[in-house]
């Protein structure tokens, strides 16, 4: 039985207009609050359900195969759908006007956020929002856990591999700060090679930490990656820009310690409240988390470098997609694929949690912890959204502000 993704470039028998594509992937950057899951379930309706362009199957392979990749999963997905239907000139469209909206969003609010002296109640918001982002990590890994644990199978020394996996990432998350993509890495390597029957010892303590062999190869060229982006704002920009983009497994997520460490303590381009700014920025505008990239290019050069990071970050998407559209039946199946993911799953998920200790160290204000436990309480006891829980916090905020409350 032959493939839906054995043709190198899809030729639907009614090609889809890319004006089409162009309104209805725009109508979804507009409207796609809530990340990931968001965004899923619009494509869905929109690709499978009221147009009938992909077949159920079809859309969930795609959905499939885009979360095995670094990166952000929905924008791939996005690409994915428009390369379905128009080839390379449907993913460009679709990609860059489901990017768009969002990336406009949050580059206006930016200019405010960041301003040099933004207003009071502004300061309050943001002060507020930002509360609420160590709570928005942990319950985003929260949200991740179930998969992850029944992919590892019932098999109890693989369960505790997985544990094993996901405890080390959180620690990670918590303290390794660029080396972090090191540790996933380390993770899905040393799965891999145990599932392929190689030597138990080396899942043990010696893999994700590994400081010998292809592990000290890999510090080096990052360390002398990152010694020549600090030549210049815009180098160092890209080079953050392409960690996050390239070489982040498990959602968006586990790119903020990268960009905490690098934007605040590597080049200073912002303060630790300025940041959890930015993902909170991140949250509340519509498309992935991955937009924060753009607070930050803001930040380090205004307006230009906000659209300079972004084109960096989200590029590796399009290269995935149209580079490896016509393969990615054959990617799903890769036992070795999916063995890597084994292990790179857990420890991006305890990489998510352990970003929390950081983002909470940042808050410096009584009030701002005791706005934190509520918003813990409000996603993880009520089950309440995301947009909802920042959007509340910022107001919360305002009005502590206006109280009396310290913001700056």
């Amino acid at each position: 039985m032959s493939s839906p993704y054995s043709r190198p470039v899809p030729t639907p028998t009614d090609p889809v207009p890319l004006g089409v594509i162009a309104r209805e992937w725009g109508r979804i950057g507009i409207i796609g609050f809530g990340g990931p899951p968001a965004h899923i379930a619009l494509l869905r309706d929109l690709c499978v359900r009221r147009r009938h362009w992909l077949a159920e199957t079809e859309f969930e392979d795609g959905v499939a195969v885009t979360n095995l990749l670094p990166g952000p999963a929905s924008t791939q997905l996005a690409i994915f759908c428009g390369w379905r239907l128009r080839g390379w000139r449907g993913a460009v469209v679709a990609g860059a006007c489901f990017i768009v909206p969002g990336l406009i969003a949050i580059l206006a609010l930016s200019t405010l956020f960041l301003a040099e002296h933004p207003p009071r109640w502004v300061l309050g918001a943001a002060a507020g929002a930002g509360a609420a982002v160590p709570a928005v990590a942990i319950q985003a890994a929260a949200g991740l856990l179930p998969a992850s644990w029944r992919r590892a199978g019932r098999d109890r020394t693989a369960r505790a591999r997985w544990i094993t996996y996901a405890v080390i990432g959180c620690a990670s998350g918590a303290l390794l700060g660029p080396w972090l993509v090191l540790v996933l890495l380390g993770c899905g390597l040393t799965e891999s090679i145990v599932r392929a029957g190689g030597s138990g010892s080396s899942g043990g303590s010696d893999g994700p930490g590994d400081s010998g062999g292809s592990g000290g190869r890999s510090r080096a060229v990052l360390t002398l990656l990152g010694s020549a982006a600090t030549g210049g704002t815009w180098l160092s920009l890209a080079w953050v820009a392409v960690k996050v983009g390239a070489l982040s497994y498990g959602g968006g997520f586990v790119i903020i310690p990268l960009m905490q460490h690098d934007a605040v303590h590597t080049y200073h381009w912002m303060s630790s409240g300025q940041f959890l700014t930015a993902v909170a920025l991140g949250q509340i505008t519509p498309g992935p988390v991955v937009q924060t990239v753009a607070v930050v290019g803001y930040a380090a050069a205004g307006i230009l470098g906000g659209l300079f990071a972004s084109a960096i970050a989200f590029a590796p998407s399009f290269v995935f997609v149209l580079a490896g559209g016509a393969r990615f039946d054959a990617i799903r199946r890769n036992a070795r694929v999916q063995a890597f993911l084994t292990g790179a799953g857990p420890a991006a998920i305890g990489a998510i949690a352990g970003a929390a200790v950081p983002l909470a160290l940042a808050l410096r204000h009584a009030w701002q912890f005791a706005l934190l436990a509520v918003v813990v309480g409000w996603l993880l006891g009520l089950r309440r959204g995301v947009v909802s829980a920042i959007v509340g916090a910022g107001v919360i905020g305002i009005i502590a502000v206006i109280l009396g409350a310290p913001a700056g």
